[in-house]
C-alpha cells in the first residue's frame, strides 16, 4: 500500500501546511483516539448508532450489513448508516441541544469529546465509493455546535451510488448553513470524469475567506465564504432502502473503502 499513501499533493500551497491528524488504517483495529465509531448517538441509541466496519490490509471498510438496524426510525425511517466522527456533544436527555439535530430530542446524553476539531486547514481522503443505487458515501465536516450558531457544514465529497458510472461520477461538494447566520447555502454536484469505484483523493482547503475543493489534486470549485468555528469530521456510508431505483440492488455488505484521512494546519512563522 506504499503507493496508495504517498501524500498526494492536493494544492499548490501544501508545503505551507503541517500534518496534524492522520489515519492510514494500518493497525489491527480502529484507533478510538482518533474516531468515535457512532453516528450522532445523542439522537438515537448507542446500539443503533454504532458503526459496522472492518480494518485490514491498510484500509477501513465502513459497512452496511443486511441485519443492521435503522439509525432512527422515528425521524429517518429505514435509513441505515455506519459512520465515524471526531467529536460529540449534547445536552441532557429530553433537550434539543446537540450537534446536527434539526429539532430532534436527545435520547442518550453524551459527554463532550473533542478528538479532532480543526478551525481552518486542509483535509484530504483517499477512498473508493460504491455504485449501489440506494447508498451514499461522504466525508463532511460539521460545527462542534457547543454554541448553536456554530453549526455550518462543509461537504468535502458526497457520492450517491446512482451517480457513479465508469466514465463519470457526480461528486457533491459545498457548504450548508444550518444554524450559522454567516453562511448561505452553496452546494453542487459536480460531474467529473472519474469512476468513483476506484480510489481517488478528495480534499478541501478551508481558509478564513474561502473553501476550495479538489479531486485528485485538481481544483474543482471555490466558494467565497467560510465557516468561522471549530468543526469535526464525519466519515460514513448511508443506505436509503426506500429510495426510488431498480428492484435489484447490490449485495450486502455495502462498502465504503477508505485508504487514509489526513488533516493539516497552516504553518505559522
Amino acid at each position: 500500500m506504499s503507493e496508495a499513501k504517498d501524500g498526494t499533493c492536493t494544492v499548490a500551497r501544501k508545503a505551507e501546511y503541517v500534518l496534524e491528524f492522520e489515519d492510514t488504517f494500518d493497525g489491527g483495529g480502529l484507533d478510538e483516539r482518533r474516531w468515535i465509531p457512532r453516528y450522532l448517538p445523542q439522537w438515537t441509541t448507542r446500539a443503533a448508532s454504532a458503526a459496522r466496519y472492518r480494518v485490514g490490509d491498510g484500509c477501513l471498510r465502513l459497512l452496511i450489513e443486511e441485519d443492521q438496524p435503522p439509525w432512527s426510525p422515528e425521524t429517518e425511517g429505514r435509513m441505515r448508516v455506519s459512520s465515524l466522527q471526531t467529536g460529540v456533544f449534547s445536552g441532557p436527555v429530553g433537550s434539543t441541544v446537540g450537534q446536527h439535530g434539526r429539532g430532534a430530542v436527545v435520547r442518550e446524553a453524551q459527554e463532550e469529546v473533542r478528538l479532532y476539531t480543526p478551525h481552518f486547514g486542509l483535509i484530504e481522503m483517499r477512498a473508493r465509493a460504491t455504485d449501489d443505487p440506494r447508498a451514499m458515501v461522504a466525508l463532511w465536516m460539521i460545527g462542534f455546535e457547543d454554541v448553536p450558531e456554530r453549526s455550518a457544514e462543509i461537504c468535502v465529497c458526497e457520492i450517491f451510488g446512482r451517480d457513479v458510472r465508469a466514465d463519470a461520477t457526480a461528486v457533491g461538494m459545498g457548504v450548508h448553513p444550518f444554524g450559522d447566520p454567516m453562511i448561505t447555502d452553496e452546494f453542487a454536484a459536480e460531474v467529473l470524469p472519474i469512476d468513483a469505484r476506484e480510489f481517488h483523493v478528495y480534499a478541501v482547503e478551508w481558509t478564513p475567506d474561502r473553501v476550495a475543493f479538489f479531486v485528485d489534486g485538481r481544483h474543482v470549485r471555490t466558494i467565497r465564504q467560510s465557516p468561522d468555528h471549530p468543526m469535526q469530521l464525519m466519515l460514513g456510508i448511508y443506505e436509503f432502502p426506500d429510495a426510488e431505483g431498480p428492484d435489484r440492488v447490490g449485495p450486502y455488505p455495502k462498502e465504503f473503502v477508505v485508504d487514509y484521512v489526513r488533516g493539516y494546519r497552516l504553518q505559522r512563522d
